[in-house]
């Protein structure tokens, strides 16, 4: 009798309860970060994948696709597109254009906005006011703004108007249709979002740090750099990256604005130019890379900056 007890006990216990495998099993994928909530981001996962992850994986496989006549033109086989692009210098060359515009359009709308944003952060009669017309320029849109600089800067612009009837100048000045009018439209259209960036950084560094480091004696200067920049890195490193990659992708501007066969002849108005008008979309798609490859090198650029000014987490609450 003891001996059938014992198997009895033996045989329950070699079996599983299904309820208690199945529970143990979902605590196990929760304790690993696994649980139904995951299906949130199946949404996002499809977006991702029909939006981004297929149309660069297509347009990277058209860039292997060479035309017969890039074939001829450049050789290299497969690769004849990318020997084609780093080989002519009229496309080649507009890597430097590009980046001759968009690294001082970001840095300035950067290094503007810090100082506005660091003193409208107070509170004082007319902030709001103040704040809605620095950020008024987002409602306008890119072709607007231009518009709008040819309008008021243009040779027969109000400006120029004005400049020569109270005869400080004898000839229009040239302030569109070249570099100046693209970059002065990328800062028009990139300061507003540069301010508010920095603006929320601002918000979520303390009050309190400042204050101790003026009890103790530091200056505006020494708080500023001490405190302030530091804790201010990731969100200026942030501002930077996104201005850069809307002023480096500028295309209205530079063909509104600008000169399109010349000093403004920027890698998006070359991508246009091979698919538009040479119809030639395994060009266009390799310029489209390679737009995407130099972003990609000056993003990881200021990226490191950011990692050797400030070690921490996050510099506030962006």
């Amino acid at each position: 009798m003891t001996s059938s007890a014992s198997t009895r006990r033996a045989a329950a216990g070699g079996r599983a309860d299904p309820t208690r495998s199945s529970a143990s099993l979902r605590h196990r994928l929760a304790e690993r970060g696994v649980d139904a909530g995951l299906l949130m981001l199946v949404p996002a996962l499809i977006f991702t994948l029909v939006l981004f992850v297929y149309p660069f994986a297509y347009g990277l496989g058209l860039t292997l696709q060479p035309t017969a006549g890039s074939q001829a033109r450049y050789g290299g086989g497969l690769f004849a597109n990318y020997v084609g692009f780093f080989t002519d210098p009229f496309i080649f060359d507009s890597i430097w254009i590009t980046m001759r515009l968009a690294l001082p359009a970001a840095l300035f709308n950067v290094v503007a906005a810090v100082p506005v944003a660091f003193k409208l952060r107070g509170r004082f009669r007319g902030k709001r006011l103040l704040t809605t017309l620095l950020v008024l320029p987002i409602t306008l849109g890119t072709v607007l703004t231009a518009q709008g600089l040819l309008i008021f800067a243009g040779r027969q612009g109000w400006l120029n108007r004005f400049l020569i009837d109270i005869g400080l100048i004898d000839a229009p000045l040239q302030l569109v249709m070249n570099y100046t009018g693209v970059f002065l439209s990328l800062v028009i259209s990139g300061f507003p979002f540069s301010f508010l960036l920095i603006s929320s950084y601002l918000s979520g560094i303390d009050p309190s740090l400042e204050a101790a480091a003026r009890t103790l004696g530091a200056n505006w200067f020494e708080r500023f750099r001490r405190i302030i920049l530091p804790l201010l890195a990731p969100g200026l490193a942030t501002t930077f990256i996104l201005t850069f990659v809307l002023a480096f992708s500028v295309f209205p501007s530079a063909r509104l604005v600008g000169d399109a066969g010349g000093e403004t002849r920027v890698m998006a108005l070359m991508a246009y130019r091979s698919f538009a008008e040479q119809i030639d979309y395994p060009m266009a798609s390799t310029i489209a890379i390679m737009m995407g490859f130099v972003e990609l090198v000056v993003i990881a650029v200021v990226l490191l900056w950011r990692a050797t000014l400030f070690k921490g987490p996050t510099g506030g609450k962006g």
